[in-house]
């Protein structure tokens, strides 16, 4: 017996991956046993996942038809479908997503300019990069419990909510990619004694400005995405119309419908940020790639030739 244990053993030594695998059964075994779960519960998790499809099929569309009297800020169109909770809902969940990763962008690449440790003093850049890590440690949802206590319920405390939580994380993505850019143009700006602010803004950010639009894109994806959560606790957007329906009515079918029209909008978003942005993160040296500056004013291309 003691001897079967012991080949066991050394069969177990040989395989590091066998030796992870069970090192993270175990520790998985042992947060099952601490958070108490049962399979009795998921049992019940079952049941009622039948009773609320039963409830939520099929899907309720009326809420691309029906005018939402009760929408909040008001809707002063005449067409009904134009005032729809799904349509109403779309648009502020887009604008909120689009105000927001702009607002974030602007005041995120300054502070990443500042976090980046070839560009910043290290302690300025410890500094930042702690600010940075505060803004990402409280979700979105979150922020926007805090804006709707401060401004009130609308789409400006989801506004102002998404903006904190994209300064944290695009902050993060910004300093990193600044922090990869070749050393040599930076070294040259420093040997003629240009101060860091230009060298940030005339080197390290026109080098890495195409992985800066892939991430502002990325961003404006994951803004569209949350929306619906934000909304939840009166921050605007989709979400607001969702958590109307929720409570106290509990028509899981409209809820349903909403859900996919934001399911088919995001696919759309998606689909076309992953064509734009492979245009920008493309490794290929020998595919030509539009210059960053030329994408988002047209006209500056014309200019340089």
């Amino acid at each position: 017996m003691m001897g079967e244990i012991q080949r066991l053993s050394q069969f177990v030594l040989r395989r590091p991956i066998l030796r992870t695998a069970i090192v993270l059964g175990i520790m998985a075994v042992l947060a099952v046993l601490h958070l108490e779960i049962t399979l009795s519960r998921l049992g019940d998790a079952a049941s009622n996942l039948v009773i609320i499809a039963g409830e939520a099929w099929p899907p309720d569309f009326s809420v691309l038809t029906d005018r939402a009297a009760w929408a909040y800020p008001p809707c002063e169109m005449q067409t009904d479908w134009m005032c729809s909770p799904a349509v109403l809902g779309m648009t502020q969940t887009l604008e909120i997503a689009f105000l927001a990763t702009i607002f974030g962008m602007a005041m995120s690449l300054p502070l990443a300019a500042a976090a980046a440790t070839n560009l910043s003093p290290p302690l300025l850049a410890q500094i930042v990069r702690q600010v940075l890590a505060a803004l990402r440690v409280l979700p979105s949802l979150i922020w926007a419990l805090i804006f709707v206590i401060l401004v009130g319920i609308g789409p400006l405390a989801g506004v102002l909510a998404m903006t904190m939580y994209t300064v944290g994380y695009l902050g993060k993505l910004q300093y990193e990619a600044l922090e990869g850019v070749s050393r040599e143009p930076l070294e040259v700006a420093r040997a003629m004694g240009l101060p860091r602010w230009q060298i940030a803004r005339f080197f390290a950010i026109p080098e890495a400005a195409n992985s800066l639009i892939s991430q502002m894109l990325f961003m404006f994806e994951y803004n569209v995405r949350h929306g619906s959560v934000v909304g939840l606790v009166g921050a605007g957007g989709i979400g607001w119309y969702m958590q109307y329906y929720l409570e106290p009515f509990k028509l899981y079918d409209r809820v349903l419908a909403l859900v996919i029209v934001m399911y088919l909008v995001v696919i759309i978003i998606d689909q076309i940020s992953l064509r734009v942005r492979s245009q920008f993160i493309e490794d290929d040296e020998h595919i030509q790639r539009p210059k960053w500056r030329g994408t988002i004013v047209p006209w500056a291309e014309s200019s340089d030739d």
